[in-house]
């Protein structure tokens, strides 16, 4: 008698954790920094928007915006990530980056290792992504995005103190963020060309 009780209490603490830990997940999300290699999908999505030159506001609607967006979405996660790593693995980036753009993230990350500090970032997920507005010009076509994340992000020093920033706070971020793509070029990828603060 006393052994079915004993599985019983097997059962309900298996239970309990997998409750635990089904909810931990639930708050935290799946990733925690940069993972290595930027999705397939996030390829896959942005070469499916066939942009022509005669594109104009009218036809950047409805089916084409949906799947620009998840990659934009893709796009953002992955640099922000990458933003974060210490070991400066930004250049997995750099298909997604324009010069400019790339120049400004790495001198960054420079001016943070010449201090002796490196980040921490926990990307919880994107609340929401919207187009702002997309345009024509030229033999380019450009798209802004607002982004609302939830992220835990902080600044430590070479001792691991906190500089600035909280590792235990979830921080709503809201950035907007300009993509480009040459409307004449075989390349199918978008760049992000400009950051709004």
């Amino acid at each position: 008698m006393s052994y079915s009780f004993e599985y019983i209490d097997i059962i309900l603490l298996a239970m309990i954790a997998g409750f635990i830990f089904l909810r931990l997940r639930g708050i935290l999300g799946k990733k925690t920094g940069f993972e290595g290699k930027i999705p397939a999908q996030f390829g896959k999505n942005f070469q499916k928007i066939k942009i022509s030159p005669k594109e104009n506001k009218e036809n950047f609607d409805g089916e084409i915006q949906r799947e620009f967006l998840k990659g934009a979405e893709i796009a953002y996660e992955t640099i922000i990530t990458d933003f974060s790593d210490s070991d400066n693995k930004l250049i997995a980036s750099k298909p997604l980056l324009s010069k400019k753009i790339h120049d400004q993230f790495k001198e960054a990350l420079l001016d943070r290792k010449n201090k002796g500090h490196f980040a921490e970032i926990t990307f919880i997920g994107i609340k929401s992504a919207a187009v702002k507005n997309h345009k024509k010009i030229d033999d380019r076509f450009e798209v802004t995005v607002d982004f609302i994340s939830e992220i835990i992000t902080c600044i430590k020093d070479k001792d691991k103190k906190i500089v600035s920033g909280d590792n235990e706070k979830i921080k709503t971020v809201y950035d907007t963020w300009v993509f480009s793509k040459d409307i004449k070029s075989s390349n199918p990828n978008w760049l992000l060309i400009n950051t709004i603060t």
